[in-house]
């Protein structure tokens, strides 16, 4: 992608990154934590002195995810599952090795999903599945087993990565549409059923972001990335550091009142009503 997809507007004041030193000892679960924006929470938190499970179906991104991390924070302690979200089962036993390994779970981040992106009458029920079983059940899989643990030990934060779709509504999109705003509406819900249980529930709604995903699209033109920019009023695509960033907060103390919350970081899109 070119040098225009990151300038945006002039003077356009550059992301910099805060400091969150309660973070530092807590045990994150981050599901789809070996790429993209989930790749980008686990090297943001890995930075803050937290102890990290990742999971993730691809074994070798997971392998290079945690070489990487280790090489940059030598100190860091991180181990890696494989595993898909969409088995309840599989989904389980990450929880019981997590809590093997370090004891608890502090914090869940629900990164792993996909993008559906095709004409509603030519989608297929398997297509339908797919979207909805990894994007919304394997969220509610990977909640539900964590917050047992939370239960018991006192609290704890969940945190999962929704979209801006998941506010919105957006043609050719049906199914992740469907499935990111059941995200949201997860999120409120059990946000108000657990906070008895000192549980916060908060998802992060990220616009267009620069994943190595959507520069693919756009290289290969199944994206056009110039209407992109003409869309967001900050005329620019946002970055896996940028969504990291709003995970961070949420799932620090300065966010201690904040639960059933859903932010959006999109660049000004869905303010934009034309």
């Amino acid at each position: 992608m070119n040098g225009a997809f990151t300038n945006g507007y002039p003077n356009a004041q550059p992301f910099a990154a805060a400091h969150y030193p309660g973070l530092a000892g807590k045990v994150v679960l981050n599901t789809g934590g070996a790429s993209g924006i989930g790749r980008a929470m686990a090297q943001s938190f890995a930075r803050h002195g937290t102890r990290l499970m990742l999971l993730d179906l691809d074994a070798d991104a997971l392998a290079m995810t945690r070489a990487e991390l280790e090489a940059a924070y030598p100190e860091l302690e991180v181990e890696t599952i494989r595993a898909s979200v969409t088995d309840d089962v599989a989904v389980e036993q990450a929880c019981v090795a997590t809590e093997a390994r370090f004891g608890r779970i502090d914090i869940l981040l629900n990164n792993a999903g996909i993008s559906m992106n095709k004409p509603s009458l030519e989608l297929t029920p398997a297509e339908w599945r797919s979207a909805i079983d990894i994007d919304l059940s394997g969220v509610f899989y990977t909640t539900q087993a964590a917050a047992r643990r939370m239960v018991r030990q006192g609290g704890g934060v969940i945190l999962s990565t929704a979209s801006m779709w998941g506010l919105l509504s957006a043609s050719n999109r049906l199914a992740y549409c469907t499935a990111k705003a059941g995200v949201v509406s997860l999120t409120k819900s059990l946000a108000v059923e657990w906070a008895e249980y000192n549980i916060r529930v908060n998802a992060v709604c990220p616009g267009y972001t620069r994943t190595a995903l959507v520069d693919t699209l756009i290289t290969t033109h199944a994206l056009d990335g110039a209407a992109l920019l003409e869309r967001t009023p900050l005329r620019r695509l946002g970055t896996p550091d940028e969504m990291a960033e709003v995970a961070l907060f949420l799932a620090s103390d300065s966010a201690a009142f904040i639960t059933g919350h859903a932010l959006v970081s999109d660049g000004g899109w869905a303010a934009d009503g034309f």
